[in-house]
């Protein structure tokens, strides 16, 4: 499979805990029921929400979408490794451009990243 497109994303934890608690409702805007139950399940679960959040980041870049992109229509889903599903309007521009993709996710104490390439399948 030839890469035709690749992302990378930073997110410092810290800041996606801290807009968290200011904004409760945020997490529902930003990820699946899916995604914040499993990192509701883990000791710190804004590590897991910032790894997320990283790949929907790294996912965008990959796949072109720009800003307008809803990061609920980008899912990581749990795994060894982690896959991405996407949703809607992601899903359908993936689709037409033949694309699928694939995610690395990495989270050290204070700083989560991720690395997304969008392959023609």
């Amino acid at each position: 499979m030839a890469a035709m497109g690749i992302g990378i994303d930073l997110v410092d934890i810290s800041r996606i805990e801290r807009a968290l608690q200011r904004r409760p409702r945020l997490a529902r805007r930003l990820f699946t029921e899916a995604e914040i139950e499993y990192a509701a399940a883990r000791r710190r679960p804004a590590r897991h929400l910032a790894a997320r959040f990283a790949a929907k980041e790294a996912v965008v870049k990959a796949l072109g979408l720009g800003r307008g992109a809803s990061m609920r229509e980008i899912e990581v889903v749990a795994g060894a490794p982690p896959s991405i599903r996407l949703h809607d309007e992601a899903a359908r521009i993936a689709g037409e451009g033949g694309l699928e993709v694939k995610v690395s996710l990495s989270h050290e104490r204070e700083v989560a990243a991720a690395v997304a390439i969008a392959e023609a399948i």
